[in-house]
């Protein structure tokens, strides 16, 4: 690449573009001390907390997807990777890719420090697919040591490439940058979205900022995908809600569970704007209507425009991003899983971070939420299946699910609820379900609830991650509480054991209660409701681990409730990596 000339790499960016953060968080802290100055060359050889099934690389660092999308039939995932270490920082574009979405096979990193425009760092951002079926990258890169932010792009070297294993970078970067005439802070103003093309023939892309404590989209307008315009208002903004990290806006389809493409606008879709929050690490999304005419945003009358509203994940999960699998006609959710274990652990065991099961996502019925489900390849991993008959579960009780991989498994269950004249009275001022779920654990009884699944359980209990519901009669319907308690995961008091909670949009007079989780070690990622509410967590035992690990079912309510359908199957290893591949050119 350094002995390409500029007017080489200008031509070849003529031919592909001629049809006509920094992921910088306030939690990343930047550990100077721990950061080697080459890379980790092992990690120890015992390994519980390693997931078997979700995606991680064997070493270091690992935050935000970047770029997912598809291309001549193979899937892509790029992410933010620390090839120094196991603690933030030294943030390249590592690259994998897939058949599945499921099992992986990494490449050369695909995007690092090279030019001024990103000389500290290279940071979130996403990819388009351009007419002709021409992939394009734009992303953060931080200029100066005032981490003054602007936005970049690259493109492939080798378009006959399938694997997109080289990326060169548009020699007139940075494309967007901040200044005092375009009123954008220069610290804050990062990760650009997936384009999308207006029916002028305008591509538009957001980019997140803040002004004060107003959280912004700020929206841009090019012609050519090189020169680019700050439009006079952001597409949406919010009051109180801090910077905006990692956001994305998509259309979704008003009928069925197909995904569209980003640039379907009409009477047949809605659309969704997600944004990331820097200041508590909560996502939030609302659904509602995009105004191709005045290039704005409306969320629709109930979505509310903060982390008290809805969510894709109540539980640890960030700097999330979507694509549209075109060859599958769905869209896909990708979104980092942190560690909840201290910074001296990580670095013992010699990694951090992984990324969450991908999601097919669609609008619900009742167009006022999202729906999200593990994508369907994912059963390709199932094995040993195990299935329970229907049975009643009386209060105080457990049943062992045996035959399957504790530590490794994907369980469904569902539940029916014979009574539901016992249930404890919702009081109003429980408007917080994260709270409530904290004050109302596993251990507090109530008349229905809390039933559900000790997952990573030792056999005497000491330690276990309890997924479960409890229902209460509120004035004129009855509230579903979904609940993921750590406070009892680990005998580790060094580890986060936040306990998640979610309010359940299902009524249980006329549906099912029904659970997915999928137990991978040091993950348990629990979809309640068919996907209406999700909760990931962290959890590492030292008790349940391995072998001595188990699964319950349970109900320590007073009153009974009915299993329906309880099928549990041990999960395969999937191929991620053999290796990892470090090679920066």
């Amino acid at each position: 690449m350094a002995n390409r000339s500029t007017f080489s790499l200008f031509l070849l960016f003529s031919l592909l573009l001629g049809h006509g953060v920094t992921e910088l968080q306030a939690s990343h802290h930047v550990y100077q001390h721990l950061q080697s100055t080459s890379e980790t060359k092992s990690s120890p050889p015992s390994q519980p907390y390693r997931t078997g099934y979700h995606f991680q690389p064997p070493k270091n660092w690992i935050n935000d997807p970047n770029g997912p999308m598809i291309y001549k039939g193979i899937y892509h995932l790029f992410y933010q990777y620390n090839p120094k270490g196991a603690v933030w920082g030294n943030i390249v574009w590592a690259h994998s890719t897939s058949t599945d979405l499921i099992n992986w096979t990494p490449h050369p990193h695909a995007i690092y420090p090279s030019q001024p425009s990103d000389h500290y760092g290279c940071w979130s951002g996403s990819a388009t697919i351009l007419p002709g079926d021409k992939p394009i990258i734009l992303y953060t890169g931080i200029i100066d040591p005032e981490n003054t932010q602007v936005q970049n792009l690259a493109v492939p070297k080798n378009l006959s490439d399938p694997y997109l294993r080289e990326w060169v970078k548009y020699p007139q970067n940075p494309l967007m940058e901040p200044t005092i005439e375009n009123e954008i802070n220069g610290s804050s103003f990062r990760d650009p979205t997936t384009a999308w093309l207006g029916h002028d023939n305008i591509w538009r892309v957001i980019i997140g900022s803040k002004i004060h404590r107003k959280g912004l989209a700020v929206l841009y307008r090019s012609r050519d995908f090189k020169k680019w315009t700050k439009a006079k208002h952001p597409l949406h903004s919010a009051k109180d809600t801090g910077m905006w990290e990692c956001p994305d806006f998509f259309p979704v389809s008003t009928s069925g569970q197909n995904g569209v493409d980003a640039s379907t606008f009409g009477p047949n879709v809605k659309h969704v704007l997600k944004a990331s929050l820097d200041d508590t690490k909560h996502e939030y999304y609302t659904i509602g209507t995009y105004n191709i005419t005045l290039d704005r945003y409306f969320p629709d009358k109930g979505s509310v425009d903060s982390d008290s509203g809805l969510r894709y994940d109540y539980g640890k999960y960030y700097a999330s991003k979507t694509f549209f699998d075109h060859e599958k006609n769905r869209r896909i959710l990708l979104g980092w899983i942190n560690e909840s274990s201290s910074v001296a652990d990580d670095i013992k065991k010699g990694w951090a971070g992984v990324q969450a099961i991908p999601r097919k996502i669609w609008l619900d019925k009742s167009r006022k939420q999202l729906v999200q489900w593990p994508i369907v390849e994912l059963e390709k991993q199932r094995e040993n299946h195990v299935q329970l008959p229907s049975q009643f579960l009386k209060g105080g009780s457990r049943i062992e699910v045996s035959g399957v991989t504790p530590v490794q498994a994907d369980v469904e269950i569902s539940f029916e609820i014979p009574d539901l004249k016992k249930a404890e009275v919702f009081n109003p001022s429980w408007t917080d379900p994260q709270l409530l779920c904290s004050q109302k654990g596993a251990s507090v009884k109530s008349a229905l609830g809390p039933f559900g699944l000790l997952a990573l359980a030792s056999k005497d209990l000491q330690e276990y991650t309890a997924i479960f519901f409890k229902i209460f009669k509120g004035k004129d319907k009855y509230v579903v509480l979904m609940c993921s308690d750590q406070s009892r995961s680990s005998l580790n008091d060094d580890n986060d054991k936040t306990t998640y909670g979610a309010f359940l949009n299902v009524d249980p007079v006329h549906e099912k209660l029904s659970l997915r989780s999928l137990i991978d070690h040091s993950i348990v990622e629990s979809f309640g409701g068919g996907g209406k509410a999700c909760i990931a967590a962290r959890v590492y035992p030292t008790l349940a681990i391995d072998k001595n690990a188990h699964l319950y079912a349970f109900n320590y309510g007073t009153e009974k409730v009915k299993i329906l359908n309880l099928n549990a199957w041990s999960m395969k290893k999937a191929h991620i990596f053999e290796s990892v591949i470090e090679d920066l050119k």
